[in-house]
């Protein structure tokens, strides 16, 4: 009987998935987050604060090995004056309303600006609908790999 409610549970969760992957609302907003991403080291490259247009007023960033990043002020010291790099990031999955919030599971590459590979990764990102469009509402991200001890 176990087994049976097990994997009724996972034959569920399997629909519902795919369901989530299908619909037309949420694929409407992978274009955009999609294309948000696209442009997202151009912004962080240009290193004048255009970054925050990204994300909400009230955002949250959650970087590896440190503490929270709330508020434009923060988000933009972590990223002012960091090295020049390009990440492409590849969603997995998205999930939500497609009306008010979506939470986007990507994984990230990131290679410096002669292509040579830095890091790669895993993103979770909760969108948020603005009245300026879909903005970054929390931010987290960390390496696949240990942190370097310096």
């Amino acid at each position: 009987m176990k087994t049976k409610i097990i994997l009724s549970t996972f034959l569920m969760l399997t629909f519902w998935c795919n369901a989530q992957t299908t619909d037309p609302a949420l694929k409407e907003v992978k274009k955009i987050i999609e294309a948000s991403n696209k442009t997202f080291s151009d912004f962080t490259n240009k290193n004048d604060g255009s970054i925050i247009a990204r994300y909400t007023d009230d955002a949250c960033l959650f970087p590896p090995n440190g503490e929270p990043k709330c508020g434009a002020k923060q988000i933009d010291s972590f990223f002012r004056g960091g090295p020049q790099v390009h990440v492409i990031f590849t969603i997995q999955h998205l999930y939500g309303d497609a009306k008010t919030a979506v939470t986007e599971e990507s994984f990230y590459e990131m290679t410096d600006m002669n292509g040579k590979k830095l890091d790669d990764g895993k993103v979770i990102v909760i969108w948020k609908k603005t009245k300026d469009g879909w903005k970054m509402h929390r931010d987290m991200f960390s390496s696949n790999h240990p942190a370097k001890q310096g």
